[in-house]
């Protein structure tokens, strides 16, 4: 079943600052599905579009049946997305369980209840409740990012380079964090600049150049293709882009 629909999404930070050109892209229900591409490629900012943070400039964005392009962020939580950005994602001055309070205002009522089942699937979180968030490592203070917006129970999980800044150890342990998630029931559509390792992990990938979804496939197809491969060990791209369209 699909859960998300994207369809010819453009825009950007400012009218005349069309990032995102077109692009078109699906999750379904119980994916992880990977969107890689070059640095600039805008693939923060189709996240971006998808939670709201940013007005679309046109196109289509659903969710199951419903159209939820051009909600406001508040909304579209509401409607089952969260979205991880990749910096400033805790509040660093508070301690983790007020960090975790801040990601449940939108559901008050069940605050208490799905705090306590966060805890028992991080009892990292558990065990550093009272600590400051600005003290948690690198990786732990990703996994309080990802509680943060698991407190309003998401059906699709949007993550922006969760891995970036992560030693080696760091990021294998996070993506199995997100696997987990992901198993959980928990849908998933993640930008990752570890393209080979989050392939690894992801049923489906987009790759994205010039805001546009250029290649779509099967995760181990794509791992294995070797222009795919050459643009992420440091080949070109150009080859592999030349005059293809995607498969939409």
């Amino acid at each position: 079943m699909t859960l998300l629909s994207v369809s010819e999404l453009r825009g950007g930070y400012a009218v005349a600052d069309e990032i995102v050109k077109g692009a078109t892209l699906h999750v379904d229900a119980g994916e992880i599905v990977a969107l890689i591409g070059p640095n600039g490629a805008g693939k923060s900012t189709l996240l971006k579009l998808i939670a709201g943070l940013l007005r679309p400039r046109s196109g289509q964005v659903r969710l199951r049946d419903r159209d939820i392009e051009g909600l406001d962020a508040p909304a579209i939580s509401r409607l089952g997305i969260a979205f991880v950005p990749q910096e400033r994602n805790v509040f660093g001055a508070m301690t983790v369980a007020e960090n975790l309070e801040m990601g449940g205002y939108l559901d008050a009522g069940h605050l208490r209840r799905r705090r306590d089942e966060l805890y028992d699937r991080f009892p990292m979180l558990a065990d550093k409740r009272r600590a400051a968030a600005r003290t948690l490592s690198g990786g732990q203070r990703q996994i309080l990012a990802m509680a943060i917006a698991l407190m309003n129970a998401p059906t699709l999980l949007l993550l922006d380079e969760p891995t970036a800044g992560l030693s080696p150890q760091a990021a294998e342990d996070l993506f199995g964090t997100v696997v987990a998630l992901n198993r959980s029931g928990v849908a998933i559509l993640m930008v990752e600049q570890n393209a080979l390792e989050a392939l690894a992990i992801s049923t489906r990938a987009y790759v994205l150049v010039q805001g546009l979804a250029e290649r779509e496939g099967r995760a181990e197809e794509l791992a294995s293709d070797p222009a795919v491969r050459d643009l992420f060990l440091g080949g070109k791209a150009q080859p592999m882009l030349a005059g293809h369209t995607g498969r939409h």
